[in-house]
């Protein structure tokens, strides 16, 4: 489960995003929650059977302020509850990465997105080669990297093929796949490549290619996989609950009764 930290007030120019700079989709704007909202935020996940919260924030980069909130509650959390934390703050640097290791944050998320040859036509404020930076940054400060993309931007399959190969030599422990929701007001709003078969196997190609990672159906599954949804629980191994950061989600009772009828159980949190 998620929750949107800190919305819009984004700099950046992500072609999918409502919260970015050049984006006139009507969204809530506001700074980064207090540590006391993130807090109670985490045991809510925890109600819900979620074995990981993860923090999320719109922005380039995280400010000092920002990781002084993030950083206090993960602390906070940690204490209280026997679960995995990631944080997603966009870019970091090398002693921010080590800030969040050593609060306690277990994950980090920061997406590819799409492959390096349609990077430039998604966003232009940032390159291909700073996410994977970032990254490096989060494997080297010892918390595991999570890193993942979007289907339905324009890209082809050979770019599909190229984004999944780039995830698995970088050797990422969780991978999200999100498809596209294309959004008003966003610049690709009027995108509509995906139905339940292509997301299905781009779902199996990611569990061909990187078999002992988690995959994760993340942002859209329940928009493009609709009555095929409960398929996409074979390669897949984890889902989102709950909403997204802008877009609303399946309800959880909803999610619970799919995993029970497909015989599948709840994995407890293992840290």
């Amino acid at each position: 489960m998620l929750i949107n930290a800190k919305s819009g007030i984004c700099p950046e120019d992500c072609g999918y995003c409502s919260q970015s700079r050049v984006s006139e989709a009507p969204i809530a704007k506001y700074r980064m929650l207090s540590q006391e909202v993130l807090v109670a935020g985490a045991r809510e996940a925890w109600n819900r059977k979620a074995a990981t919260y993860c923090i999320v924030a719109s922005g380039r980069g995280p400010s000092a302020r920002d990781l002084d909130e993030v950083t206090a509650a993960v602390r906070q959390i940690k204490q209280e509850l026997p679960m995995k934390i990631c944080a997603c703050l966009g870019l970091l640097s090398d002693a921010d990465a080590l800030r969040l290791k050593e609060a306690g944050v277990d994950r980090y998320n920061h997406n590819l997105n799409t492959s390096s040859d349609h990077h430039a036509s998604i966003v232009t404020t940032h390159s291909y080669d700073d996410r994977v930076r970032t990254l490096g940054a989060v494997k080297a400060a010892g918390i595991s990297p999570c890193s993942g993309f979007i289907a339905g931007m324009g890209e082809s399959d050979g770019q599909i093929v190229d984004v999944a190969e780039a995830l698995a030599e970088l050797d990422i422990d969780s991978i999200p796949v999100n498809f596209l929701t294309p959004i008003e007001g966003t610049p690709l709003a009027g995108l509509d490549e995906l139905d339940p078969r292509r997301c299905l196997k781009i779902l199996a190609l990611l569990r061909f290619m990187c078999p002992s990672k988690e995959i994760r159906v993340a942002g859209g599954r329940e928009v493009h996989l609709r009555s095929l949804q409960p398929l996409a629980m074979f390669p897949a191994n984890a889902i989102f609950i709950g909403d997204y950061l802008t877009t609303g989600g399946q309800a959880a009772e909803d999610d619970y009764r799919m995993i029970a009828d497909l015989g599948f159980e709840i994995e407890e949190c293992a840290l």
